[in-house]
């Protein structure tokens, strides 16, 4: 049976939030007031549509928006990690679920050579329109009270588990690997023999400390371990594959 590994994207598989990096392209550097008081709690994608639509109106160009995210790091170890994915992948499939968007993700990772690595990417969905602009949608809407507007991890993980075991794939193994607040929900469908992997030091890891602390981690099933590099979780896909 094949494992599935489940990315983040920002902080994660990336050092950095390429939602912010973005602002690199803009010849100040900066966004005006008007756009940085526009965001609501929960609301991300609509932000971000705000500031990629200031973006086209200072004559950024779509071509100098990919490569200055083509310039953003990558987090420690993550490199080698995909690019031993990419030569598995026989063993191992994986997947992004991220609260970034499409474009920018795809941009990075074939940018760096490690496309080949992910087999799906779902996330907010970007384009570029007509005016040479770039339009974001939502990635779908939901009924988790515990999630942002547009996106629930945990339905986009159980939608895609429930696909491939329609097409007769079921996974030996879940490792997911993320950082964030948005991380939690999806880690509530793994089971015992699954491992959640929270970057040290980032809110994932506080969180599921905290559920450990007040309900025996009886909330989440699968076993933690935490990671501070992609060498640390390569050596635990490795021991997987070879057990």
């Amino acid at each position: 049976m094949k494992i599935l590994v489940v990315f983040d994207f920002d902080h994660t598989v990336v050092d950095d939030n390429s939602d912010i990096w973005v602002i690199k392209c803009l010849p100040s550097q900066t966004l005006p007031n008007s756009v940085k008081g526009s965001y609501r709690k929960g609301h991300w994608t609509e932000y971000m549509g705000r500031v990629m639509t200031y973006i086209g109106d200072q004559g950024v160009i779509p071509d100098s928006v990919r490569s200055v995210m083509e310039t953003i790091p990558f987090t420690p170890g993550m490199t080698d990690l995909l690019t031993f994915i990419s030569e598995n992948k026989s063993s191992v499939d994986c997947i992004v679920i991220s609260d970034s968007n499409t474009m920018f993700i795809d941009w990075i990772l074939k940018g760096a050579g490690l496309r080949a690595a992910v087999d799906q990417v779902f996330s907010n969905t970007a384009s570029i329109n007509e005016s040479g602009y770039m339009e974001l949608q939502q990635h779908h809407s939901h009924d988790c009270g515990k999630c942002p507007v547009n996106m629930c991890k945990r339905k986009v993980l159980e939608a895609y588990l429930s696909e491939k075991a329609d097409g007769g794939v079921e996974y030996g193994q879940i490792f997911y690997v993320g950082d964030g607040g948005n991380d939690l929900c999806p880690t509530f469908c793994l089971r015992e023999h699954d491992a959640v992997m929270p970057r040290k030091g980032f809110t994932l890891e506080k969180l599921l400390a905290r559920l450990n602390v007040q309900e025996g981690n009886s909330s989440v099933g699968a076993k933690v371990i935490a990671w501070s590099s992609g060498a640390e979780i390569l050596q635990e896909l490795k021991a997987s594959l070879q057990s």
